[in-house]
């Protein structure tokens, strides 16, 4: 027989059972014990170490909401001076977005998005002149900068575009 930590846990236990003890109070020396072991088990089990190694969770959160965070602040399209401002990033994925050519264009919604371990932005305009426009664009944090495709619903043409951070 495999001498797990129940069978262990058994074989002590036949040992140290008090046999002079009423019924009722071997019961309660049994349950005690029982519980016991299974307690002491369950912090040196796999088991617990998922659950302890989870509780370092919450510093990957905080980086990755820091990294979210980045991008907050005024971003420039350097082929046209369209300016988009993002700001109130929250973990959910919303986020307060406003563009301006040179004018106030409406956002009609703007979200954010994690895939494959990158930060997706992607911001529709409903506006005169800008029917249904939407950008797509990812988050390149080693240059700092927005790149990816502008669908400009009027012509119903995309174009490859890039956002650089405003000074």
């Amino acid at each position: 027989m495999k001498k797990n930590s129940f069978y262990i846990a058994m074989r002590v236990f036949a040992t140290l059972f008090p046999q002079g003890l009423s019924r009722r109070k071997r019961r309660a020396f049994f349950i005690g014990f029982v519980v016991a072991t299974f307690s002491i088990g369950a912090m040196f089990s796999p088991m617990g170490q998922v659950v302890l190694s989870e509780s370092g969770n919450p510093q990957k959160q905080t980086q990755v909401q820091t990294d979210v965070q980045r991008l907050e602040g005024r971003w420039v399209r350097p082929d046209g001076g369209y300016i988009l401002e993002l700001r109130k990033i929250k973990k959910d994925g919303s986020l307060m977005a406003a563009y301006f050519n040179p004018r106030p264009i409406k956002v009609y919604s703007a979200k954010w998005s994690r895939r494959e371990g990158k930060i997706n932005l992607f911001v529709e305009l409903r506006d005169v002149n800008y029917p249904g426009s939407k950008y797509n664009l990812q988050y390149e944090p080693g240059v700092d900068r927005l790149k990816g495709t502008y669908f400009q619903a009027v012509e119903k043409q995309t174009f490859n575009i890039e956002f650089v951070r405003g000074k």
